[in-house]
Formats: C-alpha cells, structure tokens, sequence
C-alpha cells in the first residue's frame, strides 16, 4: 500500500502537478495560440523524459525489487537492497530525475515563458538538494560501491 501511495503521490507532483503549475503561471495558454513547431518539439522531449523516468521505474521495481526515492530522509517506499548500475541506471545515477527534468524542459520549451521557466530553475534547485539527500543515504547504506558508481557515472548523465 505504502509503494502504491508512493507511486501515486509522483504522478500527482512530479508527472501533473509541475507542469499544471508551470501552465498557470504562463497565463494558461490555449494549445492553438502557441506555435505549432515548438509544440511538437515539447512533446517529443516530454515523451522522451517521460520514457527515461517509466524506465527507470520499472527497472527499478523489477530489478531492484524497490524504490531509491526518500523524501527528504523519508521512506517514500521500499529501498533496494542492492545498488542499480544497470540499464538506466548505466547512464545515469539520477535517470528517474534526468528523465523528469527532460519532461519539464519538454513542457517549457512548449510555453516558452518566463514565469514557467522560473518555476523548472526552482524545481530543479530543490530536487538538487533532494538528490544531494539521497546520495547521503545511499553512501550510507552501500558505501565503497556507491563511490566506485559515482567516479564511474554521472549525476545526471554520463558523457564518457
């Protein structure tokens, strides 16, 4: 119950919320008044943030048999046992996040407004600290393997 409530609580912030949000503050625009090119483009990166994040997801409960997401030093759902540094978790230490902001870069691009892009520079500024919380935790339960993961990928994406 509490995993489903987890998962649930993600959609409604993270995958409707935001952008909702990030909407209200552009004035609420019709989709007819924005440029169609830019529509386009938003949706294609969206859908490719949104594939990562799914990914991620389903990697990480298959796999991983659990959840990394803590709130804040919050257990959300169940941890892993072991540490992912496979599939998305290859390319990336954050892919569920990565894929997140790549949503939101989706739905800016889509708006293009100051006020929405004031609100992805403060989602992303918290989340920061949200990933630099996790990573404590994650040092703390996996240790030697976890620094071995960091020097070998990326927070947020690999470029090796």
């Amino acid at each position: 119950m509490k995993q489903i409530l987890g998962y649930f609580l993600g959609f409604l912030i993270f995958i409707a919320g935001i952008p909702a949000l990030m909407w209200c503050v552009a004035g609420m625009p019709a989709i007819a008044d924005l440029p169609v090119g830019r529509i386009y483009l938003g949706i294609v990166l969206a859908l490719i943030g949104l594939a990562l994040s799914i990914w991620s997801i389903v990697y990480m409960k298959s796999v991983g048999k659990g959840n990394p997401f803590d709130a804040m030093g919050h257990e959300v759902a169940p941890r892993t046992k072991h540490l992912m540094t496979e599939g998305p978790y290859k390319i990336s230490r954050n892919p569920m996040l990565s894929g997140t902001y790549i949503y939101y870069f989706g739905v800016l691009v889509a708006l293009w407004n100051w006020w929405a892009l004031l609100v992805f520079v403060v989602v992303v500024a918290i989340m920061s600290l949200q990933v630099r919380s996790e990573e404590k935790r994650l040092m703390a339960d996996f240790g030697q393997e976890y620094l071995d993961y960091m020097k070998r990928t990326g927070r947020f994406i690999t470029l090796k």
